[in-house]
């Protein structure tokens, strides 16, 4: 079975296809390399013993997309991860999002239906959600305002691939997830962000070794037990997983309908301030952070209710909290060693 992973050598990306090679199937990496490295292939192989294709192109590209579809219009099922992640900077150029999440989506779709493809894993998000007014959410809970360019990117692309659903064959399981951390135990590959982080994890990892000089908490005001945003963090391996289970249960006509939602979470909400001091335990380090202003686009409390997840797909994630900083914090040693 041959599976197309948009945006492979990125963080969830590069996980998820070693866990794919692990239950045997045959990987082609599409990415543009805009927030990842080339290098990441020869990590997966030297993970898995097996070098997965890969391909550098924009998929915002029409030509480009196309061609790649005419070569290999034998796919089994496509994972898309491809797409721009960051919060903060959606909001301050929502018009880069929205070209290139939108954009990238809309020409995949296109080539599935001129090429006959079937089965869609999409990366989605927890943002869909905006500020849930009832807390754990379910995947029945109401679609809220986004609060940011980043979470309508994945509105819109939800409901661009259910439109699509309606009138081709394209069957698709979306996956919302929602903070993932951490790296793999070999400590070969791990988030990597190119410049300054924009997620929590590797802010605090990257304070602590001593390329940041400080860590900034967004805000200290918010409604919860500490006065910190509180989020489900998910460790990547675990989230990986996830994704082999809903391709494999596409390719063997398990799904009961030809749109799929579900929550991928612990359903366990953690403080800023407690992930903070979680690091601090696992590390033995002392962390300099300092509370700030608030930051526009962040929601004050999201947290999953995985249970349609973990009944229906027979996933659950296993890793704790201690494990997850742990492991984010052994990957940004050994980057360390390797510079």
């Amino acid at each position: 079975m041959k599976i197309l992973v948009t945006g492979g050598t990125g963080y969830i990306g590069s996980h998820t296809v070693v866990e794919l090679q692990k239950k045997g199937f045959e990987v082609i990496i599409v990415d543009n390399l805009s927030n990842s490295f080339a290098n990441v292939v020869d990590k997966i192989e030297q993970i898995s013993g097996i070098r997965p294709a890969f391909e550098e192109f924009d998929l915002t590209d029409p030509g480009s997309t196309s061609d790649f579809f005419e070569r290999n219009n034998d796919l089994d099922g496509i994972i898309h991860f491809a797409a721009y992640k960051a919060v903060g900077e959606s909001v301050n150029d929502p018009l880069k999002y929205y070209r290139n999440n939108i954009g990238s989506l809309i020409n995949i779709l296109a080539n599935m239906k001129t090429y006959g493809i079937e089965n869609l894993v999409f990366s989605s998000s927890c943002t869909v959600y905006g500020q849930p007014e009832i807390l754990p959410v379910s995947e029945d809970s109401p679609i809220l305002q986004a609060m940011s360019p980043y979470g309508n990117t994945k509105q819109i692309s939800e409901e661009i691939i259910t439109d699509t659903s309606l009138v081709t064959n394209v069957k698709a399981i979306l996956l919302r997830y929602f903070n993932p951390i951490g790296a793999h135990d070999s400590a070969l590959i791990g988030e990597l962000p190119l410049g300054v982080p924009n997620n929590l994890v590797p802010f605090i990892t990257q304070t602590a070794i001593g390329i940041r000089p400080l860590l900034r908490v967004f805000g200290s005001d918010y409604n919860t037990h500490d006065g910190t945003a509180i989020r489900d963090y998910i460790h990547v391996v675990d989230l990986a997983q996830a994704h082999v289970v809903a391709v494999e249960r596409m390719i063997n006509h398990a799904g009961k309908k030809k749109i799929e939602i579900f929550n991928l979470g612990t359903g366990n909400g953690f403080s800023v301030l407690e992930v903070i001091h979680s690091f601090e335990k696992v590390s033995n380090e002392k962390l300099n952070y300092q509370i700030v202003d608030r930051r526009p686009g962040d929601v004050e409390i999201v947290y999953a209710d995985t249970s349609f997840a973990n009944d229906e797909l027979g996933w659950k994630a296993q890793k704790t909290l201690d494990e997850m900083m742990l492991s984010a914090w052994n990957w940004e040693k050994a980057l360390k060693t390797k510079k």
